[in-house]
């Protein structure tokens, strides 16, 4: 990951980023509530095959109840601090999503996830991660986990509740926010 202070050179407003983005559709790009360009390195393979796998689940939980819209890691979401995130999938409950206008919807929507999910890579600092996942919670995420597959440790975040460290789960559950979501970790700790 590479953050680069565009301020006051550049001013990276809504539409310059967007700009940006469909000029570099190859590159992974962000901008943090400081106006700063992230730029990340793309996924290994291992790395893609987990959250594929973890994506996968969301999905089809998803499908089943109804409840609400998945995304995978190329969606992009604008935060109400300015930033422009994008998690390796997210979860927004129908209603929320059905409020946006369709414009606002082909954009990178104005809504925080209600339900966040980042897969550590190898190359991804763990402390950026965390600061990032406590950035969706103060943003209005009301459930967040990092998973970090060497260490086999999940950090869960609830709006409202301290960080939570769990050592090597074979399920987390996503109760209340996801409701009879249970995901299942042994497919990315194997």
């Amino acid at each position: 990951m590479i953050a680069l202070n565009l301020r006051p050179t550049i001013e990276l407003t809504d539409e310059a980023f967007e700009q940006l983005c469909r000029s570099n559709p190859d590159l992974r790009l962000e901008r943090s509530a400081q106006g700063e360009l992230i730029a990340m390195a793309p996924a290994g393979s291992e790395s893609s095959r987990q959250n594929l796998s973890l994506s996968a689940q969301l999905w089809y939980w998803n499908q089943q109840m109804k409840l609400g819209v998945t995304f995978d890691s190329s969606a992009g979401f604008t935060l109400a601090n300015g930033a422009i995130r994008s998690p390796d999938a997210a979860w927004i409950e129908k209603s929320r999503w059905q409020r946006l206008t369709p414009e606002q919807r082909r954009r990178f929507a104005p809504i925080c996830p209600d339900f966040v999910l980042e897969l550590k890579s190898p190359t991804d600092d763990l402390a950026s991660l965390q600061a990032k996942m406590q950035e969706y919670v103060d943003n209005g995420a009301q459930l967040g986990w990092l998973i970090d597959s060497e260490t086999h440790q999940v950090y869960c975040y609830q709006l409202g509740q301290a960080m939570q460290l769990l050592e090597h789960p074979s399920h987390l559950s996503g109760e209340p926010v996801l409701p009879n979501f249970v995901m299942d970790l042994t497919l990315i700790w194997d």
